[in-house]
């Protein structure tokens, strides 16, 4: 004769039984595998980042909105080098990274100079270990002033179109904006150390001519207001054909 389901019921031992989750609580493990993974995404794999201003035009424009690339260089951490597998930078990398001035602020420069090079820039024409560098494909002048290498001049002109010879130490790299005339770049603060490097400008995916924020948080008023113009002016502002563009 076989048992009654409730007697079987009741021989069962308590480990034997799997409590049930409830729904809160699956909804928050789902959340919190979630965020690991972004969380793991953004830091090894792919980031976004914007483009809060003219320093890298016309190769980039404000508004631009990219995926980096964090992956192909491997993270890098001070003392310890790569800690994961990557390519070195090249020399003409767009990358992106903590600003060495303000660690909180993200920028992005062209790699002009790699470990052990020569930079020297004369009356804005720039040379890498004595060569002439021939990079009208991306590099802008957009202030006809040429500020003379002379002593009475000693403010960011004279820095800005004249600048070297200077040779760049190891782990580090000079970079430059593609705007040379409008970059605060390697020329005033110095080399970037090669564990500040983030990664590399992958894609834009989205362009927008609109306003676009400084980095700042400028209060919910204003942040509130940005969010409302954009949203109205999404499709008259977006440009679209810059959308999947690659930078070079």
């Amino acid at each position: 004769m076989s048992k009654s389901p409730k007697l079987e019921e009741a021989q069962r031992s308590p480990a034997d039984k799997t409590p049930t989750k409830s729904l809160f609580r699956e909804y928050a493990e789902a959340f919190v595998i979630a965020a690991i993974f972004l969380r793991f995404a953004n830091t090894f794999v792919v980031q976004t980042f914007y483009i809060p201003s003219g320093s890298m035009e016309n190769t980039l424009l404000v508004g631009d909105h990219l995926f980096v690339n964090r992956f192909i260089f491997g993270p890098t951490t001070p003392g310890l080098g790569h800690v994961l597998p990557g390519r070195l930078i090249r020399r003409g990398d767009i990358v992106v990274f903590r600003s060495p001035q303000d660690p909180k602020l993200d920028l992005v420069k062209r790699c002009i100079g790699l470990p052990g090079d020569t930079i020297d820039l004369r009356d804005k024409q720039l040379y890498i270990n004595d060569k002439k560098v021939e990079d009208a494909s991306y590099a802008i002048h957009t202030d006809a002033t040429l500020y003379p290498d002379q002593p009475y001049y000693d403010g960011d002109g004279r820095i800005r179109d004249n600048f070297g010879p200077f040779t760049v130490p190891a782990d580090s790299y000079f970079c430059m904006g593609d705007n040379r005339d409008r970059s605060f770049d390697s020329r005033f603060w110095g080399t970037l150390p090669a564990y500040m490097v983030k990664g590399r400008a992958s894609t834009i995916y989205w362009s927008y001519g609109g306003e676009t924020s400084d980095g700042h948080w400028p209060g919910w008023g204003t942040k509130l207001r940005q969010i409302a113009e954009t949203a109205y002016g999404f499709f008259g502002r977006t440009r679209w054909s810059r959308t999947f563009l690659t930078p070079r």
